[in-house]
């Protein structure tokens, strides 16, 4: 049963998640990110063949469909019913029957069976305020055993107060004018003024409150983190 203090995370999300028009030009969009650097972190960390992993707002599918055909069993879970059905028709045709689909968040999926060995985030934190991150954290770090490792891609800054026009401006200087092919100055102004990117100095302090080492932080623009973190 959902708490009455709960937030809805579909909500926060933004409506165009459940539009199949923006689904469908979803990949475009992003970029197509290979997965592969990421596959090869958590392969550094030890996981094989016989690991298991959730990838917590999977959208699409593009680490999901990776990550089954190189782990054992993938998890993919994401609040976008749309999402997951352009996610469950391409396992379906990859023949992959080692991915389940969810439709959750962080706040509310719940996981069953041991501890995995492995979950991911990509591009999906930032929907929610620094309060929900802090919890969404702690929760990942219940579907872990400890040792294991939490991969996370996202829209982190990492500047001072002082710096935010400045950072912003280069920021915009180098977006795409095509929104079907990427991220427009005006998408990143809106991203700012509506979403809920954080700073690394808060960021990081919730990471290790939740129960993580941070192994490694990597940083693009000082906008955009990597993040790969051991479970305590």
């Amino acid at each position: 049963m959902a708490k009455p203090w709960m937030i809805d995370e579909l909500a926060h999300a933004g409506p165009e998640h459940l539009d199949p028009g923006f689904v469908a030009g979803y990949d475009q969009k992003q970029g197509h990110p290979d997965p592969a650097e990421d596959l090869a972190v958590f392969a550094a960390h030890g996981l094989t063949g016989t690991s298991t992993m959730d990838d917590l707002g999977a959208g699409t599918g593009q680490f999901a469909l990776a990550a089954a055909r190189q782990f054992m069993h993938v998890t993919a879970v994401d609040v976008s019913p749309v999402m997951l059905k352009v996610l469950g028709d391409r396992a379906a045709a990859a023949g992959l029957t080692n991915l389940d689909c969810v439709q959750d968040g962080f706040l509310t999926y719940e996981h069953v069976g041991p501890p995995v060995d492995g979950v991911y985030t990509r591009n999906a934190l930032h929907h929610l305020p620094d309060f929900w991150k802090g919890l969404a954290l702690e929760r990942l770090g219940r579907i872990l055993r400890p040792g294991s490792v939490l991969r996370i891609r996202d829209l982190i800054y990492d500047f001072q107060l002082s710096e935010a026009d400045q950072v912003f401006e280069q920021w915009f200087a180098h977006a795409v004018d095509d929104p079907a092919v990427g991220y427009t100055p005006a998408d990143l102004a809106e991203h700012i003024r509506t979403e809920y990117s954080t700073f690394r100095w808060l960021f990081e302090p919730m990471l290790v409150a939740a129960d993580f080492e941070i192994a490694t932080a990597e940083f693009s623009d000082s906008v955009y983190g990597a993040y790969t973190c051991v479970r305590r």
